[in-house]
C-alpha cells in the first residue's frame, strides 16, 4: 500500500502501488497538473474532507482538500461510479513507476 497526502495533510488516501500512472492533457488535468493513478473503489481509502468540482458532461466529480487547496483524487459518476483516480504527484515513492501520456483532449487514446 502507498499513501497520498495534500500538503497541510488534511486528507490522506491508501491505495495499492500503481503499476502505471496516467498524464492527460485535457482541460481540467492540464490545468492541475495532475497524474492520475487509476483504482476500483474497494482499493481505496480515503481520509478527511474533501469538496467536489463536478464539471462537463458531470462524469467525473474532482474533489480537493479545503484547506490547502490540493486536488486529492476523482470519483467517477453513474456510469464511471467503480472507478476512482488518485492524483499521483501527492505519493511519494512513485518516481519509478511509468507515467503514460494519454490525450483526452482529443482523441481519447493513449499517446505512447
Amino acid at each position: 500500500m502507498i499513501e497520498a497526502a495534500c500538503h497541510c495533510g488534511a486528507v490522506r488516501i491508501r491505495a495499492p502501488v500503481p503499476a502505471q500512472i496516467s498524464e492527460c492533457n485535457c482541460s481540467i488535468c492540464r490545468k492541475l497538473g495532475s497524474r492520475w493513478a487509476y483504482y476500483s473503489p474497494a482499493e481505496v481509502s480515503i481520509a478527511g474532507s474533501t469538496a467536489p468540482y463536478i464539471h462537463g458532461d458531470r462524469t467525473l466529480a474532482t474533489h480537493h482538500c479545503p484547506t490547502c487547496g490540493c486536488t486529492t483524487h476523482w470519483l467517477g459518476l453513474d456510469a464511471y461510479a467503480d472507478r476512482v483516480a488518485v492524483n499521483a504527484r501527492l505519493m511519494s515513492g512513485v518516481e519509478n513507476v511509468p507515467v503514460r501520456h494519454f490525450d483526452g483532449a482529443d482523441t481519447w487514446t493513449f499517446l505512447d
